[in-house]
Formats: structure tokens, sequence, C-alpha cells
């Protein structure tokens, strides 16, 4: 008998029909086979109803998932389904489509994009700027099959729900996937967190694909294509190949080359303190206060002489409390945290990069394995500029204040806080999900997690709970007292705090915010009086006293150029610039670092040699384009798209007319650095000929004018008057083993190394060994070596024959407690530099005091990120 499908027009639900076959006469033998096949037919529906009965069963009760798949050897049908309507719901990541599984009834497919599908062909632009700038998109290489398991779970559903993430970018896939899949009941779901109530309610109310977001990213798409596909090649020609140009990225390198700008032109102005170390008529305690005023009016000490004249009138004079001021002073809880703030306050307390924390951050928030709950996610979305909370969280968590602190500790009415002007407000801040996973109670799971990062997860889930719970609390309460001391010109002022009710500290802590940190710096540097610098408590002063001056203190000291940007520093400077979004804070601070336009150093960026050039080339050629200004103007107009109050091609002609002008004439005009030769007064000792400075792989450098016939090159370096001073080669007593010559330290891209001072006649080379023997193969030595990505690490001279690495420095000296072969140097913020075994078992520990010995901790340190599986670098030769 054959059987074929047919979807009913109201529910799509699936039908059995039989169709007629011809009428036989009836045997024995053959009703005994029929037989035979009713009962293995009924066995294999038992089979499978047990297989679909243990699929539907969730955990803890939670509404069933059925996973619809089609059968082998049938991709191009219709998956076999059951009776009831059948949705399929689309989201970005494996992880979180396995934590919405337990939270949809049966009926409900669940399946990941893995990310974007389509995108623009990377071997060219992929935009039709003739036709109105139409893009070409194509999919994705390595994602066709991907994409062909949504096309098959697509067939015969009812409905298909789009839940990428709620973002334009989210917007983007969902239009994607929506054109590729056809289907005509396609709607878009959107949630900010990942549980039961979020999912079932955003199923419940889905909306139509919104044009306008779509649009909007699409045209950011288009004009990081339009700027970095023609730019990029400029760059290429003029520069050096493999580098790229970017409408945000190039305009953050350029902050942080004009930060060092000013470092460099900075000149350190003298100036000079004056304090009072006094105490009460009946002794101590000895507490200090700050020169206040001269003569009523403010006064700065800026030489020697001024403040060595003033030190002479005050001596001698009588030291009397002229003015007593007692009062409260609140510090209020800091808001929950958006993106940018929880980049800065990771990196600020956990020493997090800002991509490590929006790594952790994408994990939570798709959901981790928290024991027999299951697949759980435990913050809400983590790209938002909105510090605005739901009602249930607040409520929530009021609750939870009040039953854990008590009512003294829980504000009248919920806080509530303003969200900064020209945010998105299209998320809620970034808070826990659920107040039933309170840190304390997951810690142990995340202890027992099998995973490298899942120490770092739940220290940032820490710091986001702490956050939200705090933000709800109330004030920290201190008792605030100044005073004014009157010593004939000079008035002193001594301040004291102490903490009288601790309110959100209790929770946050009493660490600064990075806005706390921000608003002092900026009242110091425009010389206000700030008691928030007293700290502790002053003996009891009234007004009136006569205290004994036990010690006036007068330091030199000089005015400090301002500092380079730290990850934190630099997020904060572009979120108030106006420059990217939430979701592209972290890939502008990568993107700059993996190019090698800038450096970290000591925790702070630092421009590099290609960095420099190819700012000065773009700001020259590209002012409009690279215009800090402009760029946060082009974010404003991205948003008007999304609000439907700008038409997308419309923003792209304006944009690119003019960029059209700019960039035939920057092709013309603009310097040939790979090219150009400039001359110096230097000799080469080799032929006599002039050296010229050229542009290569590792920088500037010195070469022979009379190149090819003399290949002499030399590094160099510029003193402070900027005249060139050669760096000598540094010369070893170890000889080469080819021709007896002595080894020479030559620098390549990979670090230094080892080789031949007859080069070229001899192409000897070999690593350099920092005077450690590998420990694991016993044969070889230990060298320092460069990854692909730029990161010092230490490795064996025989790899790939021994693989060991290392991130900390090894020392050639035992361990006095385990005997272990070496030590290793280590840095952190919180211990500074120290020394440790590399044996887990041993605790061996001691501090560095040698500044030498501190510093290359630190800039080893800074180079460092977790440990290596094995090198994936090239040779340090």
């Amino acid at each position: 008998m054959a059987t074929r499908t047919k979807k009913t027009a109201t529910a799509g639900e699936l039908e059995v029909e039989e169709t007629a076959a011809p009428k036989k006469a009836a045997k024995k033998p053959a009703a005994r086979k029929k037989t035979a096949a009713k009962k293995k037919t009924a066995a294999k529906k038992k089979t499978a109803a047990k297989k679909v009965s243990a699929r539907r069963k969730g955990a803890d009760g939670e509404l069933p998932t059925v996973e619809a798949d089609a059968e082998d050897g049938e991709a191009t049908e219709s998956p076999k389904r059951g009776k009831g309507p059948h949705y399929l719901v689309v989201v970005e990541s494996p992880a979180k489509a396995k934590t919405i599984k337990k939270y949809l009834g049966s009926g409900y497919t669940v399946k990941a994009s893995v990310g974007h599908i389509l995108d623009l062909p990377k071997s060219k632009m992929g935009v039709d700027i003739e036709h109105d700038f139409e893009p070409q998109y194509e999919v994705i290489k390595g994602k066709e099959k991907v994409l062909n398991e949504l096309k098959k779970a697509a067939q015969g559903v009812d409905k298909v729900f789009l839940a990428t993430d709620p973002d334009r970018e989210g917007e983007a896939i969902a239009w994607h996937i929506h054109k590729q899949l056809g289907h005509n009941d396609a709607y878009r779901v959107m949630f900010n967190e990942i549980t039961k109530s979020a999912i079932q309610e955003a199923i419940a109310h889905p909306r139509q694909l919104s044009q306008e977001n779509y649009d909007s990213q699409q045209t950011r798409r288009i004009l990081d294509r339009l700027v970095g596909y023609q730019i990029s090649p400029l760059l290429w020609k003029k520069v050096r190949r493999g580098l790229s140009a970017g409408r945000v990225q190039s305009v953050a390198v350029r902050l942080i080359c004009e930060r060092e700008d000013a470092i460099k032109a900075f000149v350190p102005q003298e100036y000079w303190t004056l304090d009072a170390l006094v105490q009460g008529p009946s002794g101590p305690p000895t507490f200090k206060a700050k020169l206040s005023r001269v003569d009523g009016k403010k006064v700065e000490l800026k030489d020697k002489a001024t403040t060595d004249a003033l030190v002479a009138d005050v001596q001698n004079a009588t030291f009397v409390v002229s003015k007593v001021d007692k009062r409260e002073r609140r510090r209020n809880a800091p808001a929950p945290f958006i993106t940018s703030k929880l980049q800065q306050e990771a990196a600020n307390r956990l020493h997090f990069t800002a991509k490590k924390t929006m790594a952790l951050a994408q994990r939570l928030y798709e959901g981790v394995m928290l024991g027999e709950e299951g697949q759980t996610a435990l913050i809400t979305y983590m790209r938002t500029d909105s510090t605005r909370l739901s009602d249930q969280a607040v409520a929530g968590v009021r609750d939870f204040i009040g039953a854990t602190w008590g009512k003294d500790y829980l504000p009248e009415a919920p806080v509530v806080y303003r969200t900064k002007k020209g945010a998105q407000d299209a998320h809620e801040a970034i808070r826990p999900t659920s107040l039933e996973y309170p840190p304390s109670k997951v810690k142990a799971q995340f202890d027992a997690m099998n995973d490298d990062m899942a120490a770092d997860m739940f220290r940032l889930y820490e710091l986001i709970w702490n956050r939200f719970v705090a933000c709800q609390m109330m004030p920290a309460v201190y008792d605030q007292t100044s005073a004014d001391i009157t010593a004939g010109r000079a008035t002193f002022r001594a301040s004291g705090s102490t903490l009288k009710f601790p309110g959100y500290l209790a929770v946050y802590g009493a660490s600064l915010t990075p806005e706390e940190e921000a608003a002092q710096e900026k009242a110091r540097a425009a010389g206000e009086d700030s008691d928030d610098d007293g700290v502790g408590e002053l003996p009891v002063l009234d007004e009136g006293l006569t205290l004994n001056l036990q010690k006036l203190l007068n330091e030199q000291h000089f005015t400090q150029p301002p500092p380079r940007f730290s990850e934190a520093t630099l997020v904060k400077e572009l979120e108030e610039q106006g420059i990217g979004r939430p979701s592209t804070y972290a890939a502008i601070l990568s993107t700059i670092q993996d190019k090698k336009y800038v450096e970290k150093i000591e925790g702070r960026f630092r421009p590099t040699d290609l960095g420099v050039i190819c700012n000065e080339l773009l700001v020259k050629h590209f002012p409009h384009e690279l215009d800090v200004a402009f760029t946060a103007s082009m974010e404003e107009k991205l948003d008007q798209i999304s609000e439907g109050g700008a038409n997308w091609k419309a923003v792209l002609q304006d944009f690119y007319a003019p960029f059209k002008e700019t960039l035939e004439k920057a092709e013309a005009e603009m310097r040939d650095v790979k090219r150009e030769e400039i001359k110096t007064d230097v000799a080469c000792e080799k032929c006599g000929n002039v050296m010229v400075i050229k542009w290569g792989k590792m920088g500037h450098f010195l070469a022979c004018s009379n190149y090819p016939e003399c290949k002499n090159t030399k590094d160099f370096k510029r003193d402070a008057e900027g005249k060139i001073v050669i760096i000598e080669e540094e010369t070893t007593d170890e000889k080469c083993e080819n021709c007896g010559k002595n080894m020479v330290v030559k620098r390549g891209r990979f670090g230094k190394f080892l080789a031949c001072s007859g080069y070229p006649e001899c192409k000897t080379s070999k690593p350099i060994s920092i005077g450690v023997n590998c420990p694991d193969c016993k044969q070889g030595y230990l060298t320092e070596r460069r990854s692909r990505f730029g990161k010092i690490f230490f490795g064996c001279n025989r790899y790939p024959d021994c693989k060991f690495a290392a991130w900390d420095r090894p020392l050639p000296e035992a361990c006095p407690s385990c005997q272990a072969p070496y030590l290793v140097q280590k840095y952190s913020k919180r211990d500074g530099p120290f020394i440790a075994c590399p044996n887990k078992e041993c605790d061996y520990r001691r501090q560095i005091v040698e500044p030498e010995a501190a510093a290359a901790a630190a800039a080893t340190a800074a180079a460092a990120t977790p440990a290596p599986a094995g090198p994936d670098a090239s040779s340090a030769a």
C-alpha cells in the first residue's frame, strides 16, 4: 500500500492518505508475511514513540521541545511530524539554542545560524556604486551546510520565528535568513534575557521585521566597505601590503597618536606644595593640613624661592583653628551596567581586556551548565547603552535587599537612572536574569566546570550581580570634617572622613568607579580642593583652638603629561566622543592591536611606527572622513535611519560624492613611504656612500644608498634633539658553527635572534638562550619568542621536536622549596612583580625588589596571555 503526505489548510497537520492498490487473492503464506510485517512495524513505532517521549521530557517539568529533522535520504522532503502546529525558531548560537529549548513546548524546533549566513564578498568590494549602492551578498564560505539545514527545517512548518540578537546586527541576520528561507509566515521575536517568561512572551507577541533597523545596519556595513576597500589598497601601495583602514578604527588610532603627540610636546612645569604636620595641645594624634590660601586668595607656589619665603613667614606663626565644618557626605550608588561601563569596570577591577569581557558576557547571556538546572542564562543582553531596568526586576531586587540587609538599606522609592542623550535605549541595562542565582549559590557549579574560563566567568557574573543589587540600595554616608587653620598670612585646610553608614558599599565595595576617579582627577587638575581626599578621622577640633606645629613639609613637583590610554579610558573616550556603538568597542580595540598600529605596554596604548605613519597619511589626505566629529555625526545619521528619519541611500550618496574626490586626490598626492629614501649625513662604514632612511617590515632603518652593490643596513634611533644615533649590533663571544666568525644579535619579525656576523656570505642563525635548559626534553634550551599575534612567550629551541612553551619568563634558579629546575617571573597589578615556582603543588613565592627586574617583569606581563596549548609561532630566527 503506498502512502503520501498532505498538509491541511488550517493547522498544518500532516495526514496520511492511502491510495488503493490492485486487489489480489489472499494466500496463507502471504498472510503470515503480512502479520510478521505488522509486528515489525508495530515494534518500530513503539521504539520511535519511546525516543520521542524521551526527547519530550523537559528538565524539572519544563515545556518540552521537539527536534524534527528530515530522515536520511529524504533531504528534499518535509520532515515527518506528528499532529499539531509546528514552528521553527532560529537563533544565532548553538549555546543559546540549547538554553531556549528548555522553555518551548512540543512542536518547536530550535536551530542556530551560527552568526551571519550572508555577507559581502571578501575578494571584492561587493557594492554596486553605480546602482544606488546595491550590496551583493553571498553565502559565507563554510555556511552552506548550516543554510541547507535551516531550509530543510523550515519545510512544512507553520511559522518561522527569527530570534537573533536584539540589535541592528541581529536584525540584519534575521533579514538574510528570512530571504534565504523564503517562508511566507516569518516573524521577528526579541528578548533581552533568555528566561522562560521572556522567551514565551516574545513568541506570543512576535512582530514584523524592521526595514529601518536593517537599512541602518546595512548602511554601516556598506560605509565600512566604501572606506576600507578603497583606502586600504592605497596603504598597500604606499606603505605596506596587508594594511587596512577602517572608518572607526582609524579614528581610534588617531586618538592614541594625538595623545602621544601631546605627551611628547608636553613641557613640565615646576610647582611646590606646602603641608603642615600639627597636633592638638594635648598631644597626638598628629594630622596633616594642606596649604589652601595666602592672604585670603588661592596661591600657586611655582618655585623654591617663593616657597621658602612663605615657610619663613609661617614657621614661627601661631596655628589656630579658625573654622570647623562638620557635615554628612553622601556617596550615591553607580547606575547599573551599560556595555561601556562594564568594559571599563572589568578592566579596572578584574584586569580583563574589553574583548575578554565581551566573550565572557556572551557566554553568561547564552547560558552555562548549572548542575541539575541544566543550561541556564545568567545575565541579560550585554550590548546596550541604556540604564533602564524593568519594573519586575526592580521589584525583585528591592525584595532581595530588604530580606538580606534590612529596610535601612532600601530607599523609599526605586532608584531611576537617566539614560545619556543619544542612547538607543532599545534594551535594559545589563543585569542578572534572576535573583534565584546569587554568586554564593552558583559558585560551586562554576568551580566544578571543566572549563578554563569558568573562574573568570564567575568573577564577571559576580561583578554584574553586585552592581545591579547596589544600584537600588541606599547611598553610603560619611561623617565629613573640614577645618581651616590660620597661620599668619597662610590658611591650611585639614579634612577627614569616617564611614557612618555603608549603604551600597556593603555590596559593591569602596573602590572608586571610573566616573568618580575622573571627577577627582578633573578637580585636582583645576587646582580645586577636594574633601574626598581626606581619609581617616580628625581629632576633636573647636574654633579658636591653638595647635602645635610639628613640621612643615615643602616639596617640589612637576606637572605630568596627559596619561596614555588604557583599555578602560579609551573605551570611555570613544563613548564620550560618540565613536562606535556598544557592540563595536571591543572589536575596535582588538583590531588596532592585531594590525600592529598600536601596542599595549604596561597596560597603556602607544602607537607603533606603522601606526604613526598610517595616521599621518590618512589624517593629511582624509581630514574629513577621519575627523572625530564627523565620525560621531555619521553614527547619529545611522540612528536616524533606524528611526525612519533618513533614507539610507541618500546618506550614502551624501558621503560618497565628496569621498570619491578626496580618494582620487590622495592617490595622486600621497607620499610613497614604501619607495622613498631620505638622505642623511651618516656615511656607510663599508663603502663610504651616504646612508638613507628607508621603510621596511620592521619600521624605519638605515640603508646604504649604493644598494644593491652594498647591502649594509643599520638600526637607528633619534636623540632628544632629533639627531640620528646608530644602534650598534650587539656582539657575542659565541662563534658561528659553520664559519667560525662571531655571532651578533639581530632583530627579526619574531624578536631577537643570533646571526653570523659574516652575513650575507654566511646565513647561519639560531635563537638566543635565556640561560634555562628545557625542562621537558632536557636537550635544548629555552628562548624568548613571539607568537603570530605578537605575544612574547618562551619555548624550546628544538621546536617542533620539543613543544615546551610558557608565558612567564623562566629563571635559571632551582626552587629552594621543591627543587624544581627553574623559577618563573610573574607580575600582577595587585601584588606587583614576584618570583614563583612553576610547580602548582609548590607555594614558593617571593617579591622582586630590584627596579630593573621589576620593570622587566611588568613588561613581560603586559605582553602575556593565558597559557598556550603549544607554540603557534614561527621560529624566532
